[in-house]
């Protein structure tokens, strides 16, 4: 976290792949919610949020991510490892065999 979030602003997408409370803006920008003051990634701060989830459930702690409702944000609910897969399987057809790795 120490090492992402100075230049996270930077990155164009930041995919979250099945967490919660680790990615919750509540930690930083609400003083008074159970996260408070909990480290996070603030993925929120990058261009883009694609999170990849079961169901708009809460985390461990059961609190509420309002990252799943902002503007920069896709969710995209299922299995994380199926989509995942799926989602690599398409962005390899459209970048080509050259991306595919031995």
């Amino acid at each position: 976290m120490e090492e992402i979030n100075p230049s996270i602003d930077k990155y164009d997408v930041a995919l979250v792949i099945g967490a919660n409370d680790t990615v919750n803006p509540a930690a930083v920008e609400d003083p008074n919610s159970e996260l408070a003051g909990m480290p996070v990634v603030e993925v929120w701060r990058s261009k883009k949020v694609i999170v990849l989830k079961r169901s708009l459930g809460g985390g461990y702690a059961d609190v509420g991510n309002d990252l799943f409702y902002r503007a920069n944000t896709n969710m995209l609910l299922g299995d994380a490892k199926c989509v995942a897969d799926e989602l690599t399987t398409e962005t390899l057809k459209l970048l080509g065999p050259q991306c595919i790795r031995p």
